[in-house]
């Protein structure tokens, strides 16, 4: 169940019968499907599944029990088959609820026209009107607007690119129904229907192996068309309205909506990712994005025949046509196949044959004759266009088609997305170890403190020193390589092609320090670049965030990092680690830790003179900072965000909001809504006494969750009560699941912070999303008068409403009978009673608390459409874990010698995980 999913309103509940139309015509399809392909017995498994876990969910007696025994029945063939059928069913009903919402969404336009529908850009712009924004106070406003959404490859997108081909082809097929289609039309796309149904079941779900990175770069870019449609569309609605609600007051906007990207420059634990992965992710990053643009040419090309009959149009677009013909041999041949008067098509001849030069063009080699040097140089001859195209006789309606290309030439250049690289600081520290041992800069770098690590750092950057390879470890090498290829990249590409270089488990200035002293010891004389590698500290664990503002401001202290921050405009990004604080504290404290650091970080950067921007790490499930994104826009801390900021978007979430065109739109209009909002007209900040309440709660929930995964045989229960070990060889993505290697789980402190939430989701306890709660409101409950400042806390303080609301909805999720059925796989009955004991109190207080603060008596009581929701959908999921549970039990009792028995229930174990992260609609 998807937490960004829109309700349904009034005006569109007519269209419910629509979606349940169409659940039953794909599951009638489905069902065929199976007796066609699998059998008549494998069908009626399948139904009597489906008839127990309904009876379940009505509280028949002996329900559980009976489904219970009935999995424990089914033999392995039996077991795939079910699977694979409550998994296409998720899918399809996955497709529909999409399609629902896209109707939804258009029948809420109709009806609110001519006013703005509810979170829409022109929304905002209305109601910043109408709070009293005037024209000069709102450009600030929109000149600072800056919103970089990055796409990660962490290994949560389970389902396959072959896979989700058909489901799309599905619901075009689906849309052609929608139309008035004659009844053979019909007939016949019914048929095309069954056929990819039956393509689709003949699918298999699971990769025989993990992909590399450079597949993960392809497939994760490849929403590159819907970003390139959505984006001119978004800023035509931005600019419309401004001229409607500030007629004549000249306002501007720029394209707001960068793209960024780690995917092949994210080295974190990923032995995969090497200087020469990365080297050619920028290359396949910069190939793409003149791809686009030559298309997009080719389009204005064929669209824009326009006979101009003046001979010298305001653009002088005759004085750079000649210009370009008498520099170009080979243009003027190009330019004399067209007639004279078509003098638009004549100038995009010129830009199409740059485009092909600059296309040409690979790292290190030098320009060749005509290219363009940067994608400003592309965005001054399109904007000549736009300008001779406006100017024309019905311009206003022809230049909205060239402005969208500028707007595309701002937003994607000629790097699609900006590469970040990221590295965990600890193994910079064993790099600049053996270079520090190398130079003769110290002999026992390992021993020194801090201080004496910055002194060494800070006498010596500025110092000509030669770092070789020669004698380094391979990490050493590769990191050598890593900062001589962003040089390079500067050079032949630009410094907009890098995001920047984020350092993960930063932990002193120092860290930062390091990377600065590796940047200008590796620039080999290229004193341009001194001052061009934004560098990004990343905050994650609570004793991290709490110490922020001491690091920030040991960085702040050292002079050539603040010389560094100057050259650069006074810009510093620090980013927020979501994941890795939850896992590290509990949810709860981790959500109050990231809210106080922001606070704090702000301050210091704003005392400083540095205009900070935050760069939030984001999963997408609750338990890493999930939810919608709008949601968490809104409840940042006031005063800390002005119209920067960066977004991780990651893993199945890429997949759900960029897939469709029209629900990419509706994410990034509610995305932009809630910007404009919280920088035009921030939220008041929380009382002293408002904040001593929370890091009350705070506290105590920290100590509950950290007594629960202190117990010192946690690990042991986590490996046996969750699937970890089969999700960790899921083969999903290149990443490992620890960032160190060796078999067996080990800590946790180095399993990462996905493959930690993705088991406590497929178990059912989402158990990261809520765990220490209950605990921290209890302690505060009782006090007199608290109950009713909780009420209002949550009416009014948009942080702590969208900390409630996402801790409801994976409490309304969550169920702790089915986790129980895991629990048991530990099969020690005092360490399940122990554990049992510790959860589930623990989720009746969390429970209480909620139900207690929003006033309600049920979970999700004012979403009445997604309680409901997600009451249908438990109906297909609960088999999947029945399932899953026993071939767990199976795998673990299989002798370690019957291979063959073991590949056979891991492959089935595999399909069940990818069956309930489309029945969750999230995974990691």
């Amino acid at each position: 169940m998807s937490a960004t999913q829109e309700p349904q309103t009034p005006e569109a509940e007519h269209q419910e019968n629509k979606l349940r139309d169409e659940i039953a015509l794909l599951g009638g399809m489905l069902g065929d499907t199976v007796r066609d392909i699998a059998g008549e017995d494998a069908y009626d498994a399948v139904e009597e599944l489906r008839r127990l876990a309904w009876d379940r969910r009505s509280d028949k007696p002996e329900a559980e029990k009976r489904m219970r025994e009935f999995v424990a029945g089914l033999d392995i063939d039996r077991l795939r088959v079910a699977t694979r059928a409550f998994t296409v069913f998720l899918d399809l009903a996955n497709l529909a609820e999409d399609r629902q919402r896209v109707r939804v969404l258009r029948e809420r336009d109709r009806a609110a026209y001519p006013d703005s529908r509810s979170e829409s850009i022109d929304q905002a712009v209305d109601r910043l009107q109408a709070v009293g924004k005037t024209a000069a106070e709102l450009q600030p406003v929109l000149d600072a607007m800056q919103i970089e959404l990055v796409f990660t490859a962490h290994p949560t997108e389970a389902k396959r690119r072959s896979v989700r081909s058909k489901l799309r082809r599905m619901r075009q097929l689906l849309g052609e129904l929608d139309g008035d289609q004659l009844p053979g039309e019909r007939r016949d796309t019914l048929l095309l229907m069954r056929a990819e149904l039956a393509k689709l079941w003949r699918t298999s779900f699971i990769r025989p192996w993990r992909p590399s990175v450079m597949q993960e770069v392809q497939r994760g870019l490849s929403i590159k068309p819907v970003l390139w449609e959505v984006l001119p569309r978004i800023m035509r609605e931005l600019r419309k309205v401004l001229e409607e609600d500030y007629p004549g007051d000249g306002l501007e906007a720029k394209p707001c909506l960068r793209f960024g990207s780690w995917i092949g420059g994210d080295r974190d634990g990923h032995p995969g990712v090497t200087a020469d992965i990365t080297e050619q992710t920028f290359q396949w990053l910069r190939d793409a994005a003149i791809d686009l643009h030559r298309k997009e040419c080719q389009r204005a090309l064929d669209s824009l025949s326009l006979s101009e009959q003046r001979t010298d149009p305001p653009s002088g677009l005759v004085e750079r046509i000649a210009a370009a013909t008498e520099r170009w041999e080979e243009v003027e041949k190009l330019v004399a196949e067209l007639p004279p008067k078509e003098l638009c098509r004549r100038w995009l001849r010129v830009i199409r044959w740059r485009l092909q030069q600059t296309d040409s063009v690979n790292l290190g080699d030098p320009l060749p004759s005509g290219a363009y040097g940067s994608s400003p140089e592309l965005a001054e001859d399109v904007a000549a266009l736009c300008e001779t195209v406006a100017n024309a006789p019905g311009g206003e309606l022809l230049a909205g088609e060239v402005l969208g290309w500028l707007d595309r030439i701002e937003a994607f250049g000629f790097h699609l997305a900006r590469l970040d690289v990221r590295q965990d600081g600890r193994r910079y520290r064993e790099v600049l170890n053996e270079l520090l041992k190398q130079t003769k800069l110290s002999d026992d770098p390992a021993s020194l403190d801090e201080a004496g690590r910055q002194k060494v750092l800070l006498d010596s950057i500025d110092l000509p020193i030669r770092l070789s390879p020669r004698g380094l470890s391979e990490l050493g090498q590769d990191t050598l390589r890593m900062f001589d290829l962003l040089h390079r990249v500067v050079d032949s590409f630009g410094p907009e092609a890098i995001g920047g270089h984020v350092i993960s488990m930063t932990k002193t200035p120092s860290d930062v320090l390091t990377v600065l002293w590796l940047w200008r010891q590796t620039g080999d004389g290229r004193e341009d670049h001194v001052h061009l590698l934004p560098v990004i500290p990343l905050f994650e664990t609570i004793e991290d965030l709490q110490g922020a503002a001491g690091i920030l401001q040991g960085m702040f202290d050292a002079a050539p990092y603040r010389e560094h921050l100057r050259k650069q405009g006074d810009r510093q990004t620090a980013m927020l680690g979501y994941s890795d604080s939850t896992k590290d504290g509990g949810y709860l404290s981790a959500c109050w830790s990231l809210f106080q650091a922001q606070k704090e970080l702000y301050a210091l950067a704003s005392a400083e003179g540095v205009k900070l921007t935050f760069f939030h790490g984001r999963g997408g499930s609750l338990g890493r900072g999930g939810g919608p994104t709008s949601r968490s826009v809104a409840s940042l801390p006031s005063g800390t965000f002005h119209g920067s900021l960066r977004l991780t978007e990651q893993g199945e979430v890429m997949a759900d909001l960029y897939d469709d065109p029209r629900i990419a739109h509706r994410h990034l209009e509610q995305l932009l809504w809630s910007c404009l909002l919280a920088a035009g007209n921030p939220p008041e900040l929380p009382s002293d006494e408002r904040t001593a309440i929370m890091r009350r709660m705070a506290d105590e929930a920290l100590g509950a969750y950290r007594e629960l995964i202190e117990q010192p045989d946690f690990v042991q229960f986590f490996s046996a009560a969750t699937p970890i070990n089969e999700i960790s060889d899921l083969p999903i993505g290149s990443r490992p699941a620890k960032r160190k290697s060796g078999g067996g789980l080990g800590g946790l402190d180095d399993l990462r912070a996905i493959p930690w939430v993705f088991s406590w989701t497929q178990c059912r306890a989402l158990l990261p999303a809520w765990y220490g709660l209950g605990s921290g409101v209890a302690a505060v409950l009782e006090e007199e008068g608290v109950r009713e400042k909780l009420q209002q806390m949550y009416q009014d303080w948009p942080f702590f409403r969208a900390t409630m609301d996402n801790a409801e909805l994976a409490l309304a999720k969550a169920d702790l009978d089915i986790a129980a059925e895991y629990g048991w796989l530990t099969e020690d009955r005092e360490m399940f009673d122990r554990y049992a004991d510790l959860i589930g109190p623990e989720y009746r207080r969390s429970r209480e608390a909620i139900l207690t603060i929003t006033q309600s008596e049920h979970l999700l009581e004012k979403t009445e459409w997604l309680r409901e929701s997600i009451r249908v959908r438990n109906r297909y999921i609960d088999p999947l874990n029945l399932i899953q549970v026993e071939l767990l039990r199976r795998l673990r009792e299989v002798p370690p010698e019957d291979e063959a028995r073991t590949e056979e229930l891991r492959h089935v174990a595999r399909l069940s995980i990818n069956g309930l992260a489309a029945g969750m609609r999230t995974s990691g």
